[in-house]
């Protein structure tokens, strides 16, 4: 037990390192040497835990998938309508990149290597698209505006979020939050109804 406990540790301690990492340098400027310097673990104690960097950004995707898809069931949960449900879907994820280094760097490996490693959005892109589906079925959307176009330009929000989340505050910095919360009304008055 104590072993299995160390190794869960260390397994963390790890993703945390890299993700750090990675969300500085991006994947090709993350080197598993600083990596383990980082996570105070030896190189050997890395390549045991994770044979290859790829390996260990599919670590840092696979964690961050799961606290999405958490994060993304809260916000969901007890909404009265599917629209706000995806607005509050959008939000909670800006939350997440201001405040998670793992969620940052698994989106920042969405956009660097999209083919390489298993991609952060599909934790919460499906239930996005479910959400426009259903908030198009109950008349919420503008009738031009569809669900498909509409969560593509949701994720390109996002993505943007995430992108101008770096800047300084005094270049129109202030966070994902900040920057989602400044676009979204804008962008959402132009694909709902009038009554929604």
């Amino acid at each position: 037990m104590v072993t299995q406990d160390r190794a869960a540790r260390t397994r963390r301690a790890l993703i945390a390192a890299a993700a750090a990492d990675m969300d500085v340098n991006g994947y090709d400027g993350a080197t598993l040497s600083a990596i383990s310097a980082s996570a105070q673990v030896s190189m050997g104690a890395l390549t045991f835990h994770f044979s290859s960097k790829r390996a260990l950004a599919e670590g840092v995707v696979e964690e961050a998938s799961a606290l999405t898809r958490a994060r993304a069931a809260a916000a969901v949960a007890g909404q009265s309508s599917p629209l706000p449900a995806a607005v509050a879907l959008l939000q909670r994820l800006a939350d997440l990149l201001d405040e998670s280094v793992v969620v940052r760097a698994a989106a920042l490996l969405a956009r660097e290597r999209p083919k390489a490693v298993p991609g952060w959005h599909q934790a919460w892109v499906p239930t996005l698209h479910q959400l426009l589906r259903e908030a198009d079925r109950a008349g919420q959307l503008h009738r031009q505006a569809r669900p498909p176009v509409v969560a593509d330009l949701a994720v390109c929000l996002l993505t943007g979020a995430e992108v101008h989340r770096g800047r300084p505050a005094g270049e129109g910095g202030g966070g994902a939050e900040d920057f989602l919360a400044r676009l979204l009304p804008f962008v959402w008055r132009a694909v709902v109804t009038d009554g929604a």
